[in-house]
């Protein structure tokens, strides 16, 4: 599998499988949103793995301003959290809630301005502990295809041996490229 290096949302609309060991999955989170912001895009990020406010202050210690990305949270209302509301920021009160995570996807992307967008799913193996695996599969489908029929790239992070086979071969068959994040050094 390639790199990262292989990561290019500045030119296309390619969608990409991006694999990393669990302990690494921050790490590529953080590489992944520097890319994309040096490309020029504006990342939206669907976030079932950790809530907005924890991102956002993972994100400031590597120099991500909030102001550069724009994210949906199926996180903190689940969790019990208090969500502050913002205009880049709309919250879905559970990752198993996936209308209204599809209904968030198609409202954010309408406002992000026009220029190079990209979505940013922060964990597809998170997913799948919170939904059947056929019903992860079909709604990974309706976002790739929503994806592609807007030309917006898309990459889907997830932790290495950490989807279920027929998912692993699904979302291969929907992505472009799938990318070993472990194969290069990051540090």
């Amino acid at each position: 599998m390639p790199d990262d290096t292989s990561l290019t949302t500045d030119t296309d609309n390619l969608l990409y499988l991006m694999l990393a060991q669990p302990d690494r999955i921050q790490a590529m989170n953080i590489s992944v949103m520097k890319k994309i912001l040096k490309s020029g895009c504006k990342p939206l990020i669907i976030t079932v793995n950790q809530p907005q406010k924890v991102l956002a202050k993972i994100y400031a210690k590597e120099g991500i301003g909030p102001d550069q990305y724009y994210v949906i949270d199926a996180v903190t209302q689940y969790s019990g959290g208090a969500c502050s509301p913002g205009p880049r920021v709309k919250y879905v009160n559970s990752p198993a809630n996936l209308t209204d995570l599809g209904i968030a996807i198609t409202e954010l992307i309408k406002e992000i301005p026009d220029q190079k967008k990209c979505i940013v799913f922060d964990s597809v193996s998170m997913l799948l502990i919170h939904i059947p695996t056929a019903t992860a599969s079909r709604f990974l489908h309706f976002v790739v295809n929503k994806l592609k029929l807007s030309d917006i790239s898309g990459i889907f992070l997830c932790v290495d041996k950490g989807l279920d086979p027929v998912v692993l071969s699904q979302m291969s068959a929907f992505v472009d490229r799938i990318v070993d994040f472990d194969v290069t050094d990051h540090s």
